[in-house]
């Protein structure tokens, strides 16, 4: 039996142009993307089916969600590129508007364009909101009981729903303790991340540390400085553990 779906799933019309590629080929041009929040963290791409310009093949069906109900799976071709199983859509949604919709799993696509600008990840919600402040706070990061970086100059970034992240220049690190990591990571409002892990002579912490060297124009202010998981550290702002 599938489960019928929740009446109260969130979703809006946004007013940008989006396109989304596979393998250099158009698969959808659209001037009316839904925002579906399929999570309450960021919402997803739903694009009008005549708005499609790839073939969509059948290939059975996906798991139902609580929210959509059933789904549909679609092979995706565009050009001489195929992704397998990389579109969906849910004809039994509570509103018309998603039912008629195709939803393409992000990272399957090569690219996703907003207006013409790249995005990364996911799309940028509307309700998200990024401030960076220059702060004359005492910022002092310990590890091990060793301490890794102490800075009277951090910039601090306020990301809706997330906590505050302290962002500290290199000169106040003790950049003798960090190792290039591999990692890499990409946020739809800051850019791609590149990161350090420490080695604080008792062990070697993996990723705790990460810098955005040629952030998005709206994030500047925190190029080429360095950030500390809170959640993975010992942070002390104005001497109060965070």
């Amino acid at each position: 039996m599938s489960r019928q779906p929740d009446s109260q799933v969130r979703f809006e019309r946004s007013l940008k142009r989006v396109r989304t590629y596979l393998g250099g080929a158009l698969a959808a041009d659209t001037l009316r993307p839904l925002l579906v929040w399929e999570n309450p963290y960021f919402p997803s791409y739903y694009i009008p089916a005549a708005d499609v310009t790839a073939d969509l093949i059948p290939a059975g069906q996906g798991e139902p969600t609580d929210l959509l109900g059933a789904a549909e799976v679609f092979d995706v071709r565009a050009g001489a590129g195929t992704s397998a199983r990389a579109a969906r859509r849910y004809p039994a949604a509570p509103a018309a508007e998603i039912a008629d919709a195709i939803r393409f799993e992000w990272s399957a696509m090569s690219e996703w364009l907003e207006e013409d600008e790249p995005v990364y990840t996911h799309p940028r919600s509307p309700y998200t909101r990024v401030d960076i402040l220059a702060s004359s706070r005492r910022v002092r990061v310990d590890l091990d009981g060793v301490t890794i970086a102490e800075s009277g100059q951090p910039r601090i970034l306020y990301e809706t729903g997330l906590p505050p992240r302290y962002y500290l220049p290199l000169t106040d690190i003790r950049m003798d303790l960090l190792h290039p990591s591999q990692t890499v990571s990409h946020c739809p409002y800051k850019g791609t991340a590149s990161y350090w892990s420490v080695d604080t002579g008792t062990r070697v912490h993996d990723d705790v540390v990460w810098m955005y060297r040629t952030p998005l124009p709206e994030c500047s202010k925190i190029a080429g400085l360095a950030c500390f998981y809170t959640e993975k550290v010992d942070l002390f702002v104005d001497g109060a553990a965070q």
